[in-house]
């Protein structure tokens, strides 16, 4: 458990709200300003120069920090019980620094099979780079003990995957990789650190798409990693030499931050930062809701005839729905499901008045989307089989509407 959660008796909401006012803001302001300055000038040229070298804390240019996003990276380290964390413009830049910062050729990642479409693009481009990637089936820790070498650097996994809901066998794996002491990579997008925090099962950094839940209103880009503390950095054995200089709590962060924001570039702008950081103060009050719709939404559609199948991890039928019970506040607001054969997808979309068909995940409003001809599209039929992608497969991130509208919405495109 961090400092900040031993010293504060407040609840996830209440600490989020009021983080901002717990350092000193310009004026008393409510919320951290929106800094747009790229460069930050000092007095002294000596001070400058001690910044530079980190035997200072400050603000060397806004590529590499800018106090807008930095009150946003600690707002993100508070919800994950974190010891820092890194923002960055979008959820794929904070999953692309894992490959930037911390691997090198010759060495072996093994990745859950059920990912995100463009996560699954990025671990295929590594693999073209040098780098081997395994994909597993994460649901079991055996397949991941299995595809294990002496070469392993880090494990990755979603919790609950997207658009399919598998969820990794995530407590069973974290064990694994702190016996062999290996990076455990957890991206909690789909729970949040409201329903879930990662570092309960010994993972080492966290991802989070800030685009999605976090925000939560589909105005922002941005992503962020997050260090629990718990990862021995002094034992991983690409880390350079000046940032051994770093105590090895820090030294994993110190590299990120520069090989991924400095030499790549891919830095949170500051009005991002501030419409994400506004967002987040509603997180929890946002997935009670979504996760309460979803489950509802869930249940109905299960018990309709012209439906063929319901992916979510609420219901007891999903496969691991004991794993979301013992780890997770609550399912969340990811779901997705088949339609019979002779009822055509899209023609059921174009029915729907509430559903907005769009990519985005995590907004206020309900979005569906039909996954093997869109973001899956480009995989092919063999892959998206292998991956359990039906054709007819609908992926809905559910919103903040009222219940009986959206139940009501979905049922009567079903009738129609």
């Amino acid at each position: 458990m961090s400092e900040t959660s031993k010293s504060s008796s407040y609840g996830f909401t209440t600490t989020i709200l009021h983080n901002d006012r717990r350092k000193a803001i310009e004026q008393g302001s409510l919320h951290k300003p929106v800094h747009t300055s790229v460069a930050f000038g000092y007095g002294d040229a000596r001070q400058l120069a001690s910044v530079f070298q980190g035997k200072e804390p400050g603000f060397r240019y806004g590529r590499q920090g800018n106090p807008t996003v930095s009150a946003l990276e600690d707002k993100i380290t508070k919800m994950e019980d974190g010891v820092a964390s890194l923002c960055f413009a979008t959820g794929m830049g904070a999953i692309g620094a894992l490959f930037q910062a911390l691997l090198r050729a010759g060495d072996h990642v093994v990745s859950s099979s059920f990912l995100f479409g463009n996560t699954n693009s990025l671990w295929q481009t590594v693999a073209g780079q040098g780098v081997d990637v395994a994909f597993v089936d994460a649901t079991e820790v055996a397949n991941v003990e299995a595809a294990l070498t002496p070469n392993t650097r880090l494990v990755f996994v979603e919790t609950i995957a997207n658009p399919r809901t598998q969820v990794a066998d995530l407590a069973r794996i974290g064990q694994l990789c702190r016996e062999r002491g290996i990076l455990y990579v957890v991206d909690n997008t789909m729970t949040t650190p409201y329903l879930f925090r990662p570092k309960s099962v010994g993972a080492g950094l966290v991802v989070n798409s800030l685009t999605k839940s976090i925000g939560g209103h589909g105005i922002a880009l941005g992503g962020a990693l997050t260090d629990t503390g718990l990862f021995d950095w002094s034992a991983y054995p690409n880390i350079a030499p000046n940032f051994r200089k770093q105590p090895a709590q820090a030294q994993g962060m110190a590299q990120l931050r520069a090989k991924a924001l400095r030499d790549f570039g891919a830095a949170l702008g500051p009005e991002a930062a501030h419409h994400i950081a506004v967002g987040a103060e509603t997180l929890a009050l946002r997935m009670e809701r979504t996760s309460a719709n979803a489950l509802a939404l869930a249940s109905m559609l299960e018990a309709d005839e012209r439906v063929a199948a319901v992916h979510y991890p609420g219901l007891a039928s999903h496969p691991q729905h004991g794993i979301t019970k013992e780890l997770f506040r609550s399912a969340g607001s990811l779901m997705s499901f088949e339609l019979k054969d002779g009822i055509d997808c899209f023609d059921y979309l174009n029915r729907l008045k509430l559903g907005i068909p769009a990519s985005n995940l995590g907004d206020t409003r309900t979005l569906v989307i039909p996954v093997a001809h869109t973001i899956f599209f480009e995989m092919g039929p063999e892959r998206r089989a292998s991956m359990g992608i039906a054709e007819s497969l609908i992926r809905v991130s559910v919103g903040i509407e009222d219940t009986d509208d959206l139940l009501a919405d979905f049922r009567q495109a079903l009738d129609a």
